[in-house]
């Protein structure tokens, strides 16, 4: 046996910016040269041959195609290979990409780790039987919330619970004696993300501050709806800034007084952790999870999923107490620590000595 722990991470690449790849990214990274983990990415989206470029344009074709593609790459990535870490989220993307990785990990007699990270995870368990049972049978599921963890526990799955990693020197605390009316919402235009909610938030702002800007920062499949939508609402100050690359995300931040979110569906938003460290104070909808990352009235305020006349009042009451806007950002900042390399780490290499049966280090 290596003197290593051999890990293969078997996520999505960054050639689309996402939570899950972002965080296998940041894995990534961070093992590179460590003592005791050697770490390798096996992508859950290899590159086309290119005589086969132009199928990447063409949604499903590319996905039946890619499948034989994406098993060969798990077969040979997993030949050197301790443990198979897959990344998964629900539904069918469940079936595509991590339920063949286990199948092949298992053909090679490899210890197999499902890294479950959908908010989705309740209705997904109930409805796919398919999803219950593999879960039963892989070595190990870790979540990356107590919240998910209970989902979990409702179906009698048992967790390991690692807290998501943020990279701590993307982000500069910067403390905000006097807040502006500035808002930063680093969110998807994806159904569940609910950007219309922002949208009408800020209007509600705007009444108040007729000066107030909103950074919206993400794509996806509704951007077109929420362009319409500010047309609409004939409202100004909206700046569609796109997707933010690593580099740049830390800024994105600081240039704001106010992070803004109103999802209806969510685990563990690491985009919610990033505001923490950055000293952004979180003005958020409370989803089921979300009472797990975020306390109301000491590291964030909290208001009614859907409800946009509800986020814009917690915005306001930011704006007009600054004392409890630094101490949301203050107490948040102190929260965010616990999702530093240095503590991930440790509870990686429990999972990981566990899996294995060595002792721990």
């Amino acid at each position: 046996m290596s003197a290593k722990i051999r890990v293969a991470i078997i996520a999505a690449s960054l050639k689309y910016v996402g939570g899950q790849s972002v965080q296998a990214d940041l894995l990534l990274r961070n093992w590179k040269c460590d003592a005791e983990v050697e770490a390798k990415l096996i992508p859950i989206d290899p590159p086309f041959p290119a005589a086969l470029a132009w199928v990447e344009k063409i949604p499903g074709l590319r996905t039946i195609i890619r499948e034989p593609l994406y098993l060969l790459e798990v077969w040979r990535g997993l030949k050197d290979a301790d443990i198979a870490h897959i990344f998964s989220a629900a539904y069918w993307s469940f079936l595509i990409a991590p339920v063949p990785a286990w199948l092949v990990a298992r053909l090679r007699g490899k210890k197999v780790l499902i890294h479950y990270h959908s908010g989705e995870a309740r209705d997904h368990l109930q409805r796919f039987a398919s999803a219950r049972s593999v879960m039963n049978k892989v070595d190990t599921v870790v979540v990356p919330s107590n919240y998910l963890a209970d989902v979990f526990r409702e179906f009698d799955l048992p967790t390991e619970v690692v807290a998501n990693v943020i990279d701590l020197e993307q982000f500069a605390f910067r403390e905000r004696r006097q807040l502006r009316p500035h808002l930063v919402c680093t969110r998807g235009f994806h159904a569940y993300y609910c950007i219309d909610v922002v949208v009408r938030a800020f209007a509600e702002v705007r009444k108040v501050y007729p000066k107030a800007q909103l950074d919206l920062i993400g794509k996806g499949e509704l951007e077109g709806e929420i362009h319409q939508l500010v047309q609409d609402l004939h409202l100004e100050g909206v700046n569609f800034a796109g997707v933010a690359s690593r580099q740049e995300i830390g800024a994105c931040y600081d240039r704001a007084d106010i992070f803004i979110n109103a999802s209806r569906l969510d685990n563990m938003p690491v985009s919610v952790m990033e505001a923490f460290a950055a000293g952004t104070p979180v003005v958020t909808t409370s989803p089921e999870c979300m009472p797990y990352l975020v306390e109301h009235e000491k590291t964030g305020l909290l208001s009614p999923v859907g409800d946009p006349d509800a986020l814009a009042g917690n915005v306001i009451r930011l704006l007009r107490q600054s004392d409890l806007a630094t101490r949301i950002a203050r107490n948040a900042h102190l929260a965010s620590e616990a999702y530093r390399w240095e503590d991930v780490r440790k509870r990686w290499l429990q999972v990981y000595s566990k899996l294995l049966q060595r002792p721990e280090v």
